[in-house]
This record gives structure tokens, C-alpha cells and sequence, in this order.
């Protein structure tokens, strides 16, 4: 197997990955929390993972992916009062959503997506562990992480811990033995309409040991790989770190990949701050090639601004692609040229050193400009390989067949273009998009294709 390399937020450099079970490899990404439909923002940590399974797959590893949905939260409680629903149904609507939008994306679903409200059991169990071992005690009903008796607090993010913010929630600190401890359990509350029972009275878990037990059931203590934005190492990381290790005496995780936020206007795209646009909507607007080449555009670690250019520029670049594709013939025959199988080869090493999807994009851009130029053996065969891994596998099709009625739609819009009538022929554009059609101009005329979002 190809060695993998991975930049570790805990160690601060690039670390190969040596799984615990090889070849099996475990990694658990946070989900989302889902008080709202999902905002672009919230897909790159859905779309990193998904497609670094498929890497470690095709290198020979045995990847198992688990993605978990947060349906347990203060912020679940207040949306759905807002809306006027239960707050079950409410997460459970949301959730539903929230996999409706991913699905679009067309990366296929984790190996598992545990939700916090199943995970009960595990939860109370591992919080009662941390209690027998002197790492957290009982106040008022609620259950409160002892910080200082972690030593390694703080070591993930780098932060002192005396000036550490937990943002816990108001009228707790009169229940802390300490500012800094967090909550672990939270005693029901008069405005919250869903408790679940526990050794310490009716309530629900906190969000940080929600993630630490959901992981340990499904992948264990000591897994392979944790993943998240970057807005998370602290404090939510940072808390799953001092909950897994006190209780069982393990690393939660071997290394910790996190992924950088999409920015609008140098501020990170985020519910709070009011400046989201929603997955489902860019999907909408830009196609579902666009919005995954625009997310595999920047290396997962850095920022990724987000525009209408920037989806633009993505979405030109995916027409580019499958422009080449579709000029390419339908079976490589011979062998494949010498410049091609170096190309196959530098892609793959670009994806094994940190994910270097951009460096993979420049790559495969180098190919296509070189088929261009000249005949190239094997360029398909190589397409075959590469644009999967990078969740483009979709512009490896042939346009397919269209029906009847959508045939005549594009004779309908072609005679309206031939006669200058311009709005007509862009309604009739839209009717076919609204079809499932996209109408491709070519040297030999209008075809059609099927959408891909």
C-alpha cells in the first residue's frame, strides 16, 4: 500500500498514517448539528472525508467512514419552538433534509451516521466512568467535566487554559466547581420539551461527550483519524480529548484532520453570522459538478472563499473536463503513453501527501491540455481513475438519450434562436433544465445532457 500522509493538528506536522488494524482504517467526522437546513460551509466536511475514503480504498486500505448527525442540542430546542414543532420531529425533519442535500452531492453516504439521540446509553455509561475516576461529578442535575484534572488540557488547540471560554450556557457557573469545567449531562429544563432519563435525573447530554461516545461505539477508543472544521478544535475537539483519555486511558484519535472554513468577504460562512447560502440552493443554481469541483478547488486546510465567480471559474472548469471526455474515444486500445501513466502516477501521490486536491486539479488539467494538443493514448483509461477520486466520475458519461418531448423542446429552442427570439429560446432552455436536460452548443450543433445536479 502507498504511504498516506495526513497534516495532524495535535502533532502540528504532516504525519504518516499507520492505522491500528491495518488495513482497516477508521475515521469519524463531525456532522452537522441540525437545527437548520445545511449551508455550503457545512458540506466540506461531508465531501473531504467521503472522498478520502475512496482514496484509501483504491490505495488498498479498508476505510470505514462515520459521519454522525447531532439531533441533541440548546440550538434544536430553540428552532423548533420557533417553528411551532416538537423538537424530535423537528431534528428528525432536519436530518432528513440534511441527507436529501448530501445525496445530491453524489459521493454515495458514510459507512455509518449515528444520530446522539440513539447513542443514549453509551453516553451515560461513559459520563459515569468519568465520575468513578475523580474527572467529573454531579451539581443541580447537571454533570460537569473537571478541566484541571486533565493535565493535557489544552494541547490540541495550543491554548492556556485560564483563558479558555468555554461558552457555556447562562446560569451554569453557580453549578461549577470551576469557570472552566464543562458540561457533560444537563438537567431538563421548563422550555425543553424532550429529556431522557439518567442516574443523575431527566435531561440530555452535552454536546461534546455526545461525539466522544458516538466514535468509541462505532470505531472504538484509539481510532485512526478524526475529522471536523477547523472551528471546532476548541472547544469541541479539544473536550472530546480530555473526556475519551480520562475515561479510557487511550487517544481518542490518531490523527486529527480538520478542514478550513468557506469565508464571505474574509468572514467564515456560519448560521450565526447570517451569511450562509444553503447547500440545496448552490446545488440549484451552479449544478452539482460545479459545487463539488468549487470545495476540492483550495487544499482542504485553508480557507475557500466563497463567490459567484468562484463557482463560475468551477463550473467552467468541470465543461472543460467533460468537453474533453466526450471528444476522447469510447476504449483505450495499446498502450497507454509514457506521459500519461506519469501523470496517473503524480496524481495519485498528490492525493496521498495531505489530500492535495488542488495539486490532483492542476494535474489533470495538464493531461487535458496535452490531449488537446495531440492524440493520448490511454487518456481515458486515466480519466477513469482519477476523476472519481475526485467525485467528478459523473463527467466520464456520454450525454444519454433524451425523450421524445425533449427532443422537440431543442427543435423548438433552436428555431427560436435561428429567428433571434431570445426569450423564448432561454424559457425553453428552462423547461429542459427543468427536464433533467442541459443544452450543450457545439461545433456540430445544440445536444443534450443529462444535468448532473
Amino acid at each position: 500500500m502507498r504511504e498516506v500522509r495526513i497534516s495532524d493538528t495535535l502533532s502540528g506536522e504532516a504525519r504518516a498514517l499507520e492505522p491500528r488494524d491495518p488495513p482497516a482504517v477508521g475515521i469519524y467526522t463531525c456532522g452537522p448539528t441540525v437545527y437548520s437546513r445545511i449551508h455550503v460551509g457545512n458540506a466540506r466536511p461531508f465531501v473531504i472525508p467521503m472522498l478520502l475514503r475512496r482514496l484509501l480504498d483504491r490505495l488498498g486500505y479498508e476505510p470505514r467512514l462515520v459521519i454522525n448527525v447531532t439531533d441533541i442540542n440548546d440550538k434544536i430546542y430553540v428552532a423548533a419552538r420557533e417553528a411551532g414543532v416538537p423538537s424530535e420531529e423537528f431534528a428528525r425533519e432536519m436530518t432528513r433534509v440534511y441527507i436529501e442535500d448530501t445525496d445530491r452531492l453524489g459521493l454515495g453516504r458514510p459507512d455509518a451516521e449515528p444520530l446522539a439521540s440513539e447513542t443514549i446509553a453509551e453516553i451515560i455509561e461513559l459520563i459515569e466512568a468519568l465520575i468513578e475516576s475523580g474527572h467529573a461529578y454531579e451539581s443541580g442535575g447537571d454533570v460537569y467535566y473537571r478541566v484541571r484534572s486533565f493535565p493535557d488540557y489544552g494541547k490540541l488547540s495550543n491554548r492556556d487554559p485560564e483563558e479558555m471560554d468555554q461558552g457555556e450556557e447562562a446560569g451554569t457557573a453557580s453549578l461549577k466547581e470551576d469557570p472552566l469545567d464543562f458540561a457533560l449531562w444537563k438537567a431538563n429544563k421548563p422550555d425543553e420539551d424532550t429529556s431522557w432519563p439518567s442516574p443523575w435525573g431527566d435531561g440530555r447530554p452535552g454536546w461534546h461527550i455526545e461525539c466522544s461516545a458516538m466514535g468509541e461505539k462505532l470505531l472504538g477508543a484509539d481510532f485512526d483519524i478524526h475529522g471536523g472544521g477547523v472551528d471546532l478544535v476548541f472547544p469541541h475537539h479539544e473536550n472530546e480529548i480530555a473526556q475519551t483519555e480520562a475515561a479510557r486511558g487511550v487517544p481518542l484519535a490518531r490523527l486529527w484532520m480538520h478542514n478550513g472554513m468557506i469565508r464571505v468577504a474574509d468572514e467564515k460562512m456560519s448560521k450565526s453570522v447570517g451569511n450562509i447560502f444553503q447547500l440545496s440552493e448552490a446545488l440549484d443554481r451552479y449544478g452539482r459538478d460545479a459545487v463539488v469541483a468549487y470545495l476540492i478547488s483550495g487544499h482542504y486546510r485553508q480557507p475557500l472563499e466563497f463567490s459567484d465567480r468562484a463557482l463560475t471559474e468551477a463550473g467552467a472548469r468541470v465543461a472543460g473536463i467533460r468537453n474533453f471526455v466526450l471528444d476522447l474515444p469510447e476504449s483505450d486500445d495499446g498502450e497507454p503513453d509514457g506521459a500519461v501513466t506519469a501523470w496517473r502516477e503524480e496524481f495519485l501521490g498528490a492525493l496521498a501527501d495531505d489530500f492535495n486536491t488542488p495539486r490532483a486539479l492542476a494535474i489533470l488539467s495538464e493531461l487535458i491540455a496535452e490531449g488537446n494538443r495531440r492524440e493520448l493514448p490511454g487518456a481515458r483509461a486515466a480519466l477513469e481513475e482519477m476523476l472519481p477520486l475526485l467525485g467528478l466520475e459523473s463527467l466520464l458519461a456520454s450525454a444519454d438519450a433524451a425523450d421524445p418531448e425533449a427532443e422537440r423542446l431543442l427543435a423548438e429552442r433552436e428555431e427560436a434562436r435561428a429567428a433571434r427570439d431570445f426569450e423564448r429560446a432561454d424559457r425553453l432552455r428552462d423547461e429542459l433544465a427543468e427536464r433533467g436536460f442541459e443544452v450543450r452548443d457545439t461545433p456540430e450543433g445544440a445536444r443534450l445532457m443529462r444535468h448532473s445536479g
